[in-house]
């Protein structure tokens, strides 16, 4: 397997980490990346050797106490205290796919040599990813500016050989798992312990893992709601290329493109048809999915941009000769996004569940919740119900977290993102809607069933074939919990892009 090289030099896209997750190559720094931290970190302490100017954070306080001077014989204490004070997590564990990711990711930004490090700082996370040393990190505790603080500090606190790890299956103290390496605890520098919090990582792992998931997703409702119209005997006309060329928004051109393509060759669109119009769920699949294609594509950009940036503060430039204090740690690129990610994605699952709800609705010659003998059995009623619920609770988790700040830091600190939130509700949003799609493959298939002996098209035969793999025909009632979960499974693992 390939190694992933980290190069300043070539730019970090979505698709490469989207490699990098599904095969979990290795990863090491380029020569040029270790150049420039190394040349970065030589500036740094040249320039403090020689220059007593105040810097924040460096021989500085932090926050509120900028103001506070560090002697040069405190300055490493000051990082190793930052970083010890500031680990204060809570809630949920991060899961440990997303605590590599941000491993990867930290060590991607100070890569840039703007940072201050040691080299053998940013050495020692590429190991940690390599060899899935991972750290404990909790959900809750930034507020998404002046960086990911608290995650982050749980995330680099294993440097010191402080914290806890999960390793193999079970977790261990930092400092028992470095043993087994023959590491030993590194020690902070000057900025050190800045640079390593400072930083978007935590809000930017879940975005990266959201905004892959999402565009699977929106591929998984091209088909599911493909099969939905086959089933409900809906018709191809609301995707007739005309229309869209007269409103070309990207997504929706696309979208119609693809489910022209999907139902291409069906011979249930030969059969005639039960109205002259389908409701909007069916008929306005271009324009609605296309909304939240095409604010996928702002949200990749925003993320792709992230992940080729330095996020810390104070930043260095050595060829310059400037150490310079700004707000690269803000989040709020982020967290606009997230927002706006989230609602993309519930909106695929609220146009998901009215699908749902027409075809159990006993219409168009379907037998009533898509069951012989209702009434005896209520076949696939509760389902529904179930989709309902979730959509809206997507709803309550899409109010927007970008709009919201807390004056923190005595002040100091009188604006934030609250981009941590945003990130950690846009995952909730992402399973739910997983689930609801699930929901509606589940339903159209069994309606599908009562379509026969007429045939969809073949794209649309193999995705009801291999999903009929997963989940039998519901010939009368029985316990479905079962059913749903290995719906919203085959929906997270399908190959929705191979059927387009």
């Amino acid at each position: 397997m390939p190694t992933h090289i980290i190069s300043p030099a070539q730019p970090l896209t979505l698709a490469a980490l989207a490699t990098l997750l599904a095969d979990g190559r290795p990863v090491q720094l380029g020569d040029d990346a270790k150049a420039q931290i190394a040349a970065c970190h030589a500036y740094l302490h040249q320039r403090l050797a020689h220059d007593d100017k105040p810097i924040y954070g460096i021989n500085t306080g932090f926050g509120s106490l900028y103001n506070v001077g560090i002697a040069p014989d405190e300055r490493a204490q000051l990082q190793v205290n930052l970083m010890m004070s500031h680990a204060c997590g809570t809630g949920a564990e991060v899961p440990q796919y997303l605590v590599r990711l941000m491993l990867f990711l930290k060590a991607q930004s100070l890569s840039y040599g703007h940072s201050g490090v040691q080299p053998a700082t940013a050495e020692r996370l590429v190991a940690m990813y390599n060899r899935e040393l991972l750290p404990v990190v909790y959900e809750q505790g930034s507020l998404g500016a002046s960086g990911d603080l608290a995650p982050l500090a749980h995330l680099c606190l294993p440097l010191l050989g402080l914290g806890d790890v999960n390793y193999q299956g079970y977790r261990l103290k930092a400092a028992d798992a470095m043993s087994l390496f023959s590491w030993e605890p590194l020690a902070l520098q000057a900025k050190e312990g800045l640079a390593l919090l400072n930083g978007t990582q935590f809000m930017l792992a879940y975005a990266v893992d959201g905004v892959l998931r999402a565009q699977r997703l929106a591929d998984a409702a091209d088909v599911i709601g493909a099969l939905s119209t086959e089933a409900f005997g809906g018709c191809t006309d609301p995707f007739n290329e005309n229309l869209h060329r007269i409103r070309p928004h990207a997504g929706q051109v696309l979208v119609a493109k693809r489910l022209r393509g999907l139902l291409a060759g069906s011979e249930l669109q030969t059969l005639p048809r039960h109205a002259v119009q389908d409701p909007y769920s069916f008929r306005c699949q271009p324009q609605v999915h296309g909304a939240s294609r095409d604010a996928l594509a702002y949200v990749a950009q925003v993320v792709e941009t992230e992940c080729n940036s330095v996020t810390d503060n104070p930043n260095i430039f050595p060829d310059e000769d400037l150490i310079l204090s700004g707000g690269n740690f803000h989040g709020q690129p982020l967290a606009l996004a997230l927002d706006h990610l989230a609602v993309a994605v519930a909106e695929l699952g609220s146009i998901s569940e009215r699908r749902t709800y027409q075809l159990i609705s006993g219409q168009r010659g379907l037998p009533t919740y898509l069951v012989a003998e209702p009434g005896l059995n209520s076949g696939l009623m509760i389902p529904q119900y179930t989709a309902a619920g979730i959509v809206s609770q997507n709803k309550q988790l899409c109010t927007p977290a970008s709009v919201d700040s807390i004056v923190s830091s005595n002040g100091q600190e009188d604006h934030v993102s609250m981009g941590a939130n945003a990130a950690t509700k846009s995952r909730r949003v992402l399973d739910n809607a997983e689930q609801v799609l699930g929901i509606e493959l589940l339903t159209a298939c069994q309606a599908l069933a009562f379509r026969r002996p007429a045939r969809s098209s073949a794209a649309l035969e193999a995705v009801y074939a291999a999903f009929r793999q997963e989940v039998e025909f519901v010939g009368r009632d029985r316990v479905l919990y079962p059913d749903l979960h290995q719906a919203a499974a085959f929906v997270r693992k399908f190959d929705w892009a191979g059927v387009l």
